[in-house]
């Protein structure tokens, strides 16, 4: 049982009083962030949120703070929550982050430049994006440049799931799936978001998303189907670095 000792000569407070208990170290109010595609977030998540924001206030200055990934989606089946730092400087505030919230977070430290070009090129950066909850408001008019070399740079993180099916858990092979389809969409010059990447994965695959998280999957069927997709978005990228495209 917690307990507060008073001291006994107290000027004002007779035996019995009532008194509230209140930290002197207050967290600052926060503004309402910014929601772009999101309509509902748990307000226990906001909350979340909020210290974190907090944590980065005390402690970093920054241009910005983009909460992307899982942890956006309605309920409560996340592993981690992902950090966007837009800041000039490197912040290491996971550790402090962690301690405070008792909850895995993934910070990436970021300046604008990188992230403007990142938009540009990347479309993983893209989709992160698409749907995120940002401290300030930001507006990104990017111009897409098709670096067909860096895709294929890219791409090569996703034979990772052809080589190590048995080893690699639902969370690992989503992401990988996610990023073999995310670069077959966008080398087709299609539109990308989290949610026609999914739903793209459903329409290939012939799962949902939550299967592939929680590794119920059938090998030969899968593995078939991965293969393929790949085997063409490699091509298709080979071709266009062939005939000369950045």
């Amino acid at each position: 049982m917690d307990q507060i000792y008073i001291p006994k000569n107290r000027y004002g407070f007779s035996v019995g009083s009532p008194v509230i208990i209140k930290s002197l170290e207050e967290e600052r109010i926060i503004e309402k962030p910014y929601f772009y595609n999101i309509n509902y977030i748990e307000p226990i998540k906001l909350d979340i949120i909020n210290k974190i924001i907090n944590i980065i206030d005390k402690n970093y200055s920054y241009e910005n703070v983009i909460f992307t990934g899982s942890f956006l989606d309605k309920g409560f089946n996340f592993e981690d929550i992902d950090v966007l730092l837009i800041t000039e400087s490197d912040a290491d505030i996971k550790e402090k982050i962690e301690s405070t919230i008792g909850i895995k977070t993934h910070i990436i430290s970021i300046d604008n430049k990188t992230l403007i070009k990142g938009l540009s090129t990347d479309p993983i950066y893209i989709m992160m994006l698409s749907k995120c909850i940002s401290r300030k408001r930001f507006i990104y008019d990017v111009k897409t440049e098709m670096n067909y070399k860096l895709l294929d740079l890219h791409l090569l993180k996703s034979k990772t799931l052809i080589d190590n099916f048995d080893i690699l858990n639902g969370s690992e092979k989503y992401y990988l799936t996610r990023n073999l389809i995310s670069i077959y969409i966008y080398a087709n010059s299609k539109k990308i978001s989290k949610e026609i990447v999914d739903n793209e994965i459903k329409k290939i695959f012939d799962v949902g998303v939550k299967e592939i998280k929680e590794n119920i999957l059938n090998k030969k069927i899968f593995l078939g189907k991965y293969k393929d997709i790949y085997g063409k978005t490699f091509k298709e990228l080979i071709r266009h670095i062939k005939n000369g495209s950045k």
